[in-house]
């Protein structure tokens, strides 16, 4: 039985770790001490939008705090942290994790596991794209911590790997090999790109995505992304039902059309946020950088103006300065002086 370790057991990782462990995977969670608390004192609650609801006690995991004592023994390290927190981690593995160990990065953003392979070699990193979303509720001590797959999707990683897809695909976690994990990365930071919107706006994501106004900054900043990834030659790829190229399109249909095309192109639970929405929520510094971020990175390489990216990233950061949750602004207030997200 190999040895997987969750190193970094936020939201993502609570949801993959605990669904392993339900499964019978040997399975560590290397997490902050008050969530190492709850859990051991609680468990954790896996539940998802298809109806799954279990409960997976502490004693199915090994829980730690300090990554010497969850890497040691290492056979698989998930890296599910921040990615503002990936050399941090890289220089931890180096440090402890066995020469052999495998490393795959769950993390959003670009170009992680490229962050990770000269701190850790010669152990390979290689990338993995989470394609869902998920919620953790860690309010009341008193009961289980709650973890919630809120969309649909599963897990990508790439191609030659058939031991690991076989070890991590398990019940409630679809795997699936990738031969262009490149184009996978980049057609999901395309989706990620809702994050920003959805934390400005402090709606639940279907709520938001519902209303015609809100769809149209969408479309705009997806429209400038597909312009600066045409201008660098990337082509990024299919995440779901629709390609890239069509989603601006598809954003700015009148609401009707769109909920009836909604439906089929992706399942939300009526509760799901953003991974950002909790962390402006929870005073945490966000991933704006590595999302927003990469798009204004390659667009000033290839000379292009990006007015509504800027606009978001401005946005996010004076309301992760302002350390009071979720600023709730309305669409107008998010457009500002942009015209060209109407």
């Amino acid at each position: 039985m190999q040895k997987i370790v969750i190193a970094g057991a936020g939201s993502v990782g609570c949801y993959v770790g605990a669904t392993l462990a339900a499964a019978g995977r040997d399975t560590t969670l290397l997490l902050r001490p008050q969530r190492a608390e709850h859990v051991r004192q609680q468990g954790i609650r896996v539940t998802d939008l298809d109806g799954r609801n279990r409960l997976v006690d502490a004693d199915r995991f090994t829980l730690v705090t300090a990554p010497s004592a969850a890497l040691a023994s290492a056979d698989v390290v998930l890296v599910c942290v921040k990615s503002g927190g990936t050399a941090s981690m890289a220089v931890d593995i180096a440090k402890h994790a066995p020469r052999q160990a495998i490393i795959l990065s769950l993390q959003n953003g670009i170009g992680n596991e490229e962050v990770m392979a000269p701190l850790i070699a010669p152990r390979q990193a290689l990338p993995g794209v989470v394609e869902f979303n998920t919620v953790l509720d860690e309010a009341n001590a008193a009961k289980p911590l709650v973890v919630h797959r809120a969309t649909s999707g599963g897990l990508y990683i790439p191609e030659g790997h058939a031991a690991l897809q076989s070890l991590l695909a398990v019940e409630g976690l679809k795997v699936t090999a990738a031969a262009d994990m490149r184009g996978i990365a980049w057609g999901k930071l395309l989706l990620n790109l809702n994050n920003a919107i959805n934390a400005l706006s402090g709606l639940p994501l279907a709520q938001q995505l519902a209303q015609r106004d809100w769809r149209h900054i969408l479309a705009a900043q997806t429209t400038e992304a597909l312009a600066v990834l045409k201008a660098a030659g990337i082509k990024p790829a299919q995440i779901g039902a629709v390609r890239p190229q069509l989603v601006p399109h598809i954003l700015r249909l009148p609401d009707p059309i769109f909920k009836v095309l909604a439906a089929k192109m992706l399942a939300i639970d009526p509760g799901a946020r953003s991974s950002m929405w909790e962390d402006l929520q929870r005073r945490r510094t966000t991933e704006i950088d590595h999302l927003q971020g990469e798009v204004l990175r390659l667009a000033k390489s290839n000379g292009i103006h990006v007015p509504v990216t800027e606009r978001l990233i401005e946005l996010v950061q004076a309301a992760t300065q302002a350390r009071v949750g979720s600023p709730r602004l309305t669409a107008a207030q998010v457009r500002g002086p942009h015209p060209s997200t109407n």
